[in-house]
């Protein structure tokens, strides 16, 4: 027999079989075991963790600076979190100063962050309601007042968050303009403790997670609420 006719002869059926099969079981490797990991992240044999492949589907890393000079992106309390309602009835404002306006805040240390949201109701136009967010430290006497200053104007909604600049206390002064009583409604979460009733922060002793009528025992029945 020439060497033509041995090139030219069928392959036996059973070799043939078995080539195909292992022709099949290459490509199903190639499949599972690099281009899946490769291109779609996919590692179902596990093959492209351990040759590396599944690392090229990923797009190039670039660390991101998270101390950029406002202090640490990720940081720890050592008091726990809380959250609190504070419902704060304001008088109209032929009520006087002492029942129309008042000034609440929370003690934070420096760092340390508050999310706040509040809504008045009862107020007929946005203007009726004046806001200072603000904050400060307290000294001792003789000691200098360190002061922070956020934003203030008038309005009957806000929220937003606090990153505390110091030791001290944070909050808002509201000033009820309107001629009717003015319910604020604060909502906080986050790092923070309750200033008690007569310190500074709360000198007119505001009771946090009580209804309005039961937020002001010293004006309740100034402002005509129902306890």
């Amino acid at each position: 027999m020439s060497t033509n006719e041995q090139a030219t002869r069928p392959m036996p059926r059973g070799r043939l079989i078995v080539a195909t099969l292992g022709a099949l079981v290459v490509a199903i490797l190639i499949v599972f075991g690099a281009i899946l990991p490769a291109e779609f992240n996919r590692d179902p044999l596990g093959l492209g963790r351990l040759s590396g492949l599944a690392r090229l589907w990923a797009p190039e890393e670039k660390m991101a600076d998270v101390n950029d000079g406002a202090g640490p992106a990720a940081r720890e309390y050592d008091i726990p979190f809380r959250e609190d309602v504070v419902e704060i009835p304001l008088g109209g404002f032929m009520t006087g100063a002492e029942f129309s306006e008042l000034e609440y805040k929370v003690r934070m240390k420096k760092g340390a962050v508050l999310t706040y949201s509040w809504t008045a109701t009862g107020a007929d136009r946005p203007d009726d309601l004046f806001f200072d967010q603000h904050g400060h430290t307290t000294p001792a006497q003789g000691e200098a007042m360190t002061v922070s200053q956020f934003r203030k104007g008038a309005g009957v909604k806000q929220e937003g968050s606090v990153v505390a600049p110091f030791d001290g206390i944070q909050g808002w002064l509201f000033q009820n303009s309107a001629e009717k009583t003015v319910v604020v409604r604060l909502k906080l979460a986050g790092f923070y403790e309750l200033v008690p009733g007569g310190q500074p922060g709360n000198e007119a002793s505001v009771v946090a997670n009580v209804p309005a009528a039961q937020a002001r025992p010293n004006a309740t029945s100034a402002l005509k609420l129902t306890p």
